[in-house]
């Protein structure tokens, strides 16, 4: 299973796959038809209190990533139905951070392919 990250302001592409958002807030200026989603897990996201904590401070990043890999782990269930709806597509996860080095799709992307690596041994 491939997955993917892409900013919610960048254009859908026919070879997105399965286009999930994950944020928990909905992102600004921007309407449902022209994100063309297949679905939204906020649940993922991180908590509202880790994302004001971190506010996209890069030195709080690896905290950041430590503490919502915390959170990810009490979510195993969305995760895992996460992955199974695109088992057999590309996944990309959508965000609307504008760090893309620093932001919480890393995270779950890295969190996912765990799961996949785990799953697959």
């Amino acid at each position: 299973m491939l997955i993917r990250l892409k900013r919610a302001y960048d254009p859908p592409e026919d070879t997105d796959g399965l286009r999930i958002l994950v944020d928990r807030l909905w992102p600004r200026g921007i309407s449902k038809e022209k994100l063309r989603l297949d679905g939204w897990e906020k649940a993922l996201a991180p908590s509202s209190t880790l994302r004001k904590w971190f506010a996209h401070e890069p030195n709080k990043w690896e905290a950041f990533r430590h503490f919502y890999f915390e959170e990810l782990n009490g979510h195993g269930e969305e995760a895992t139905n996460l992955l199974s709806r695109a088992e057999h597509s590309r996944l990309t996860l959508i965000y609307a951070a504008r760090d893309v080095r620093h932001n919480h799709g890393i995270v779950l992307k890295e969190f996912l392919e765990k799961m996949v690596k785990d799953r697959n041994k």
